[in-house]
């Protein structure tokens, strides 16, 4: 009876697990001012978000104020790996139109301002 019941938490464990986003888990960031950090991206309603989890410095891991906000705001998948949402910028505390694009084990990210004209470009790593 253990082994059916076993089977039966597997088996519907299973469709769960198909149904999580492609970007789930921890990504590293790009190196940016000599500081980098990973972060959680995680649902957020139909969407994707991104909270700081960790970050780093030239000295090792360090507290950052930034630690749990959000980043990756609203990010919206529009298929065949791309989003669409907002990202935050902690150096200028400025939201920007954002899009990502997911390519195995990278994440492009970019944060645009005048209609897409000027952007800010990152690839993070997946760390898990």
């Amino acid at each position: 009876m253990r082994q059916v019941i076993l089977g039966m938490a597997v088996a519907l464990g299973l469709p769960g697990a198909a149904l999580a986003d492609p970007v789930e888990g921890l990504w590293k960031t790009q190196v940016d001012d000599g500081k980098y950090a990973h972060v959680a991206m995680a649902p957020c309603g139909a969407a994707i978000c991104g909270t700081f989890a960790r970050t780093f410095n030239a000295e090792g891991e360090y507290a950052s104020p930034n630690l749990g906000k959000t980043l990756v705001i609203d990010m919206v998948p529009q298929g065949d790996g791309a989003y669409a949402g907002k990202v935050w910028r902690p150096s200028n505390d400025k939201i920007y139109v954002g899009k990502m694009m997911l390519s195995g084990n990278e994440l492009q990210l970019s944060g645009c301002v005048a209609g897409g004209l000027i952007c800010s470009k990152q690839t993070w790593t997946r760390v898990d």
